[in-house]
């Protein structure tokens, strides 16, 4: 594990208001990096009464005026993929101690579910996604950055296994997908917001030294 240490807007404290209740932290990191088991690892370390797991993927923009092929057609990896707005609202909301309704994504349709997810709040508020660290009003929010770095090849492997299991997906559709937006938006967009990161976890969620002192850094911070 290393500190990256970069400041920049979302620098400790930037963005609090006074009557923040709720440590954020944000867990970045491409597809398949194992940024979703670091997430999944610090809430059971602190306790799910203490901690809130938010993730990215529940907050897709809605497009129904699409057809389904012209869904399948966005590039799901691009900043403009993702309702901002709302995310934006629900982690400050959090932070005031307020409760939201978090929306629920169909990966095989595409769409937002009518069914919702309430969240109460906590103590601590992960935030997980592959651009988290991607919206500096987003940043600003948050009091500890992570960047969950794995090789490539081990991603898309990961992302391969994951889509056809449990997204519905072929392998030929998952491949395309992968050359055609997913590597490149991983450069353009995901890979540069590394240098925002106060933390980067190296080889995803099971390296067992770098967690433990990631989860270390976290109850630190907290006490």
């Amino acid at each position: 594990m290393s500190d990256a240490g970069t400041p920049d807007a979302g620098t400790p404290g930037a963005g609090d208001p006074p009557q923040a209740h709720t440590f954020v932290i944000g867990v970045a990191g491409g597809t398949g990096s194992g940024k979703t088991t670091v997430a999944e690892r610090l809430v059971a370390g602190m306790g799910p009464e203490q901690v809130a797991l938010l993730r990215l993927d529940s907050y897709y923009a809605d497009q129904p005026e699409l057809s389904q092929a012209e869904r399948e057609a966005v590039n799901y990896d691009h900043p403009d993929a993702f309702d901002w707005p709302l995310l934006l609202d629900h982690v400050h909301r959090i932070r005031l101690g307020l409760p939201v309704d978090v929306p629920r994504y169909d990966f095989t349709t595409y769409r937002r579910r009518p069914d919702v997810d309430p969240m109460a709040p906590a103590r601590v508020l992960v935030l997980e996604g592959i651009l988290v660290l991607y919206p500096p009003e987003l940043r600003a929010m948050m009091r500890l950055k992570v960047f969950v770095d794995t090789d490539a090849d081990v991603r898309f492997i990961r992302r391969l296994r994951r889509d056809v299991s449990e997204r519905g997906r072929t392998p030929e559709s998952v491949m395309g997908q992968y050359l055609e937006t997913v590597r490149p938006m991983h450069l353009q967009f995901c890979e540069p917001t590394k240098r925002y990161a106060d933390v980067i976890v190296p080889h995803g969620g099971h390296n067992d030294p770098a967690f433990e002192m990631l989860e270390a850094r976290v109850r630190q911070l907290l006490a």
